[in-house]
């Protein structure tokens, strides 16, 4: 029952210990988590809203450039 015990503490320790880098699993699990958090912070939802924000600059520059008189850029 001791050597169960001994070996069960053992895995545990082992399975979600972050302090030994060198584990395999605990390097996948770490990269997986970073993997994700990146994830959610550049969601759809913000890349929409940031396309929606450039496309309101180009708007508004091209407003400027017509109050002023500028002809567009030649393309």
């Amino acid at each position: 029952m001791a050597e169960l015990q001994e070996t069960g503490k053992v895995d545990v320790q082992s399975n979600y210990t972050v302090g030994n880098n060198s584990d395999p699993k605990n390097m996948q699990e770490l990269t997986q988590y970073k993997f994700h958090v990146n994830l959610i912070f550049l969601n759809e939802n913000s890349l929409d809203e940031m396309g929606n924000r450039i496309d309101d600059l180009e708007k508004n520059i091209a407003d400027l450039m017509t109050q002023a008189g500028v002809d567009g850029p030649d393309k």
